[in-house]
Order: C-alpha cells, then sequence, then structure tokens
C-alpha cells in the first residue's frame, strides 16, 4: 500500500474510532496531535514495530458483573483500520443466523428470526416443537489464540487480495498474539473483582487463551472464531433452524429425541476443534408452550416478554428519577436519554402496561418536566 494511501486509511480508522467519543481524555490528547500521531503509526506499520499499548482493565456491574480491557486509543486505531479491510470478507461467509456485533443484525434481529424459527418449526403452532439452547462456558476467556490465527491467516491467505496482505497478516498476528494481561493497568481496586467467576476473567485463563472484552477486534474475531462452529451446525448436522449470539445459541426441532442426541455431538465438535466447553448449568430443553429466554426477552407463543432483568433495571433506574426534587436542565436530559432509550427497545415487545405504568409513575412525580404521547412509546421535556 502507498504511504499516502495508508495515512488516509488510517485517518479513516481514526474518525470511526472517534466518533461519539470526542470528549474522552485519550482522544483529545491524541488528537492534539492528530497528523503526527498518524504519521507514526504509518511509520510503525511500515517497518512492522507496531506494538499494543498496555490495557486498561476495569469492571462494570450493569448488567452483569464483567472483566473489561480497554486498548489504548492509537490501538483502537488500528482496530477499526484492520476491520475495515476484512470484515467484509468475513461477512461474505458469515450466516444469516450469526447476529452479534454485524451491521443490521443485533439483538432485536436475532429475537425476531428465533421468534420466526419457532413459528415455522412448529407451523404456526399447530405441531410438536422444542427448543435447546445451549451456552459456552467463559467464551472470551477459552478462545485459544493460537487456533484463531491459524484460522484466520490461512482464511486471509486465501481469500484477501489486496497489495497490503502481507500487513494485514503482521496485524492479525500481533493483536492475536498480544497477552492483554501482561503489563495490564487496574484502574479500580482488586476487591472489585471479588464474586467475579474465575472463568469470566483474563487473569485465570489458560496460557495463550482468552480475547479482550471491550476490544472491536475480540468481537468481530469471536465471530469469525465460531464461524466454523455455525458451518458445522448447517451444513453437517443440517439443522434448519438455528441462531447464535455469541456464545448463546438455540436450535429448535420437532423431536426432542434428535435435539437430546445432537447436545453430545456439538459438545464434541465444541472441545476437540475450537477447545471450548458447553456450560453444564446451562443447557435448556423444553416445548416451546413453555418459552425460553433469549437476549433479554422471554418469547412466548406469539408473544414476546421483556426479560425481568431489563423489567428491573428499568424500574430501579424510573424509582430513582421519580425521587428527584429539583432537576437541573443537565438532569432532564440525563432522564429523557435513559428512559426513552429503555421505552424505545420495549416499543418492540408486549409492553404496553410496563411502559404505561413507569411512564405516569414518573409523570406523577413531584416537580415532573415531562409529559408522555401516542401510546406511552416516548416522554418529551415539557415547555418553560
Amino acid at each position: 500500500m502507498e504511504n499516502i494511501e495508508l495515512f488516509k486509511q488510517l485517518y479513516k480508522a481514526y474518525l470511526l474510532c472517534s466518533k461519539g467519543k470526542r470528549k474522552k481524555p485519550q482522544t483529545i490528547k491524541f488528537e492534539k496531535n492528530l497528523e503526527q500521531n498518524l504519521l507514526l503509526l504509518c511509520d510503525e506499520l511500515i517497518n512492522r514495530s507496531y506494538k499494543p499499548s498496555p490495557y486498561s482493565v476495569f469492571i462494570v456491574n450493569k448488567p452483569v458483573k464483567r472483566e473489561i480491557f480497554a486498548a489504548n486509543f492509537r490501538d483502537r486505531v488500528i482496530h477499526h483500520f484492520l476491520i475495515q479491510r476484512i470484515n467484509p470478507l468475513f461477512e461474505s461467509v458469515f450466516i444469516t443466523d450469526s447476529y452479534a456485533c454485524r451491521k443490521g443484525k443485533g439483538t432485536l434481529f436475532g429475537v425476531k428470526r428465533i421468534f420466526d424459527h419457532i413459528y415455522n418449526c412448529s407451523h404456526k403452532y399447530t405441531k410438536e416443537c422444542y427448543v435447546l439452547k445451549l451456552d459456552i462456558s467463559g467464551f472470551f476467556m477459552s478462545i485459544s489464540r493460537e487456533i484463531l490465527l491459524a484460522k484466520v491467516l490461512n482464511f486471509v491467505e486465501l481469500n484477501y487480495l489486496k497489495k497490503d496482505k502481507s500487513l494485514i497478516q503482521y496485524l492479525c498476528t500481533t493483536i492475536i498474539l498480544t497477552n492483554p494481561v501482561e503489563e495490564a493497568i487496574r484502574l479500580v481496586n482488586s476487591k472489585n473483582w471479588d464474586g467475579l467467576p474465575k472463568n469470566k476473567s483474563l487473569f485465570y485463563s489458560k496460557t495463550g487463551h482468552g480475547l479482550p472484552i471491550g476490544n472491536l477486534t475480540s468481537q468481530v474475531f469471536a465471530n469469525f472464531y465460531m464461524h466454523y462452529f455455525d458451518s458445522f451446525v448447517k451444513d453437517e448436522l443440517k439443522i434448519k433452524y438455528y441462531g447464535r449470539y455469541v456464545d448463546d445459541f438455540i436450535i429448535c426441532s420437532n423431536d426432542k429425541k434428535i435435539l437430546k442426541r445432537l447436545i453430545p455431538k456439538i459438545k464434541n465438535k465444541l472441545l476437540n476443534d475450537l477447545k471450548l466447553e458447553l456450560h453444564p448449568k446451562k443447557i435448556y430443553l423444553q416445548h416451546y408452550k413453555k418459552g425460553v429466554q433469549f437476549l433479554g426477552t422471554y418469547l412466548k407463543p406469539g408473544r414476546v416478554y421483556i426479560g425481568n432483568q431489563t423489567k428491573g433495571n428499568f424500574y430501579s433506574k424510573n424509582h430513582k428519577f421519580t425521587k428527584i426534587e429539583n432537576t437541573t436542565i443537565s438532569t432532564q436530559n440525563d432522564i429523557l436519554a435513559v428512559v426513552n432509550s429503555y421505552l424505545g427497545l420495549m416499543r418492540h415487545f408486549s409492553s404496553y402496561k410496563i411502559r404505561k405504568r413507569q411512564v405516569l409513575k414518573l409523570l406523577k412525580s413531584s416537580k415532573s418536566s415531562f409529559y408522555s404521547f401516542n401510546g406511552f412509546l416516548k416522554i418529551s421535556k415539557k415547555r418553560s
């Protein structure tokens, strides 16, 4: 790749990386000497001297307790640069029913697909249909970096036809083989890790295993890693009704015995080829009429309900908002953003009573500054 073209691609990656994060300290620092920083990255890529900076690691507690490894801003620019180059090729081979971290897919798409799978498998709820839901134990922490790299490099060699192939192979190798734990900087006290299962932490991963949750590359590479399992399910097992979101996947069949026989086949495939293990306590096999939880929702015949965790979080946030006596403009904007975010999600599911109850509760609170319209799908600020 010509140096000028490389600079242009890095600048494009910087724009993507900084979108919505222009006020972040690392972004501001990088932008102060933007041209110089991008030229330095250019030189490091050309000379193959690029080395990722140490990760910053912390714990988040919502929606569940999770360990996050955050890459330095300059490294995130490189991540965007790489993904822009290779993700279109990945997308060309991914199945439709892989939902995570994909343009035009996501949770709502995944929920609708599984809902439709159950509907079609049961012949419009007129025939027997069973749902098998499985989960991988400590997924991101268990990914073999060696297996992932071998698969990525082989794929790039066969499918990537641009002149900068050697650069792409170099970056894939550098990023995948980087051990995120080395020199990692903990931003919070180690006590924050109390209660986090060991299989959810990179600090306890096997040598050569684990990708840092929080990286764009990790999300895309994880999808690519599981693509080989997706192909196994669709092409070898000949499963028609299947869908996966990261490590959470569902299979539907008219025959319960078929689903039972699939479990050991799936278990062996994951373990032997990808070094992944099924979570022994998260194997769900039930008749479709009993419902199934998936991606924060509860799927029942003809209806999709919002999940208890999402409802609980909404109730908690809304309750705090109703206790605020004097709201500033900034506080009002925060309330508006949070509540409308939940309402925007819930509008896709059977949630009218929940929306109505929570919105009225907020509007009736002392000195409420909001009003609602159109079936409690949104709140707006009152004009002063």
